[in-house]
């Protein structure tokens, strides 16, 4: 199945786009894609997932469809096929 990714501000600069389709397995999880994208890119290795691998770093905010995955199964959060995840890093400000 097909997802779409999108990526803001310093993780856009990561990833080098602002958006990327991706096929992925039919039991893919939300987790999975961004544990792929943390191996995938440096600029991201470290930032998306806690070290356990069990939860989304504090103050990123995960989309599934323009849902927060936080109020969802976290990464855990099952992918359908058309999906669209967003990833956006800490905002700050003042």
């Amino acid at each position: 199945m097909e997802i779409d990714l999108r990526f803001f501000a310093t993780f856009r600069d990561a990833v080098g786009d602002k958006e990327r389709t991706r096929t992925v397995n039919e039991d893919a999880t939300v987790g999975d894609i961004l544990a792929a994208l943390e191996d995938e890119y440096d600029g991201l290795d470290g930032r998306l997932l806690t070290d356990d691998g069990e939860a989304v770093r504090e103050q990123l905010s995960v989309l599934k469809n323009g849902r927060n995955v936080a109020h969802m199964e976290g990464p855990a959060t099952a992918l359908d096929d058309g999906d669209v995840v967003s990833v956006f890093p800490p905002v700050a400000g003042g």
